[in-house]
């Protein structure tokens, strides 16, 4: 029977054969309430992996590497996507036609960043944007640079900067920021379906 007049609760009892730390006797430690608690600590970490893609990812990455940006379509709604996933994430069917799309881009929104983050090369304040690439349905994320980051607006054309050709990978790095491409901005009320 169980003494219900106890504060403490009733041990558990596990299964036969399954492990159960033993109590610990905090008697030894008691001081512990006079330490100062620790109230954050910094850690760096690092984390490599590799990464198997599918075919439409694939496909994605080696165009990437010839300075080509490529989507998917669906059947079902006809909306490119980049990158592509080989599935739209609206109908759920399979994108199997492969779409060439423009080098350039708009400015659907964007964020100034004042905060370094540990190993960022940005210069601070510096622009993080979704850009829709001419030709696709849904944004990615990008740098814009080569322009004062209050002059940074929803609707600004952009032209992506490349790294050196001796340098490219099947990455996505290989586009290293967006600048200003000298064409007319686009309205902001027609980018009111990307946001």
């Amino acid at each position: 029977m169980t003494d219900t007049t106890s504060s403490e609760p009733a041990p558990i009892e596990l299964p036969e054969g399954l492990w159960s730390q033993p109590a610990v006797d905090m008697s030894a430690v008691a001081e512990v309430d006079a330490v100062e608690s620790v109230r954050s600590v910094r850690a760096f970490a690092s984390l490599t992996y590799d990464y198997t893609p599918g075919l439409a990812t694939t496909r994605f990455l080696r165009a990437i590497k010839e300075k080509r940006l490529v989507g998917e379509r669906c059947s079902e709604t006809g909306k490119v996507y980049i990158p592509p996933r080989g599935v739209s994430p609206v109908s759920g069917l399979p994108t199997t036609e492969q779409v060439d799309l423009g080098l350039d881009g708009t400015v659907v929104s964007f964020c100034v960043v004042n905060l370094d983050f540990t190993g960022n090369a940005q210069e601070i304040p510096y622009v993080s944007a979704l850009i829709l690439v001419d030709g696709s349905d849904i944004p990615i994320y990008g740098l814009v640079r080569e322009i004062p980051y209050n002059e940074v607006q929803p609707g600004l054309r952009l032209k992506s900067v490349w790294v050196e050709d001796s340098e490219m990978t099947t990455s996505f790095e290989n586009i290293k920021w967006w600048a200003p491409n000298g064409e007319p901005d686009v309205p902001a009320s027609e980018l009111a379906d990307y946001v």
